[in-house]
């Protein structure tokens, strides 16, 4: 499942990226593999999403949740 197809206050773990070239990218801002994450609010058009991990507040643009590999706790 994509982190893109959650719903507001649905809780998921990191499984892990589709394309290497944006992975980097999302560890350096907290979303590492087996981590806790779960979605607070989308934006009135539906992108970004605000989503908690790590201890704190996160806005992702759609595409790039899109690349996110989750499993539903």
């Amino acid at each position: 499942m994509k982190l893109s197809e959650l719903h507001i206050g649905q809780q998921a773990i990191i499984s892990g990226f589709e394309k290497d070239e944006i992975a980097i990218k999302l560890m350096e801002m907290g979303l590492i593999p087996g981590e806790k994450i779960h979605i607070e609010k989308f934006a009135p058009f539906g992108d970004p999403i605000s989503i908690f991990v790590a201890g704190y507040s996160l806005s992702l643009r759609i595409d790039e949740a899109k690349n996110i590999n989750v499993n539903l706790l």
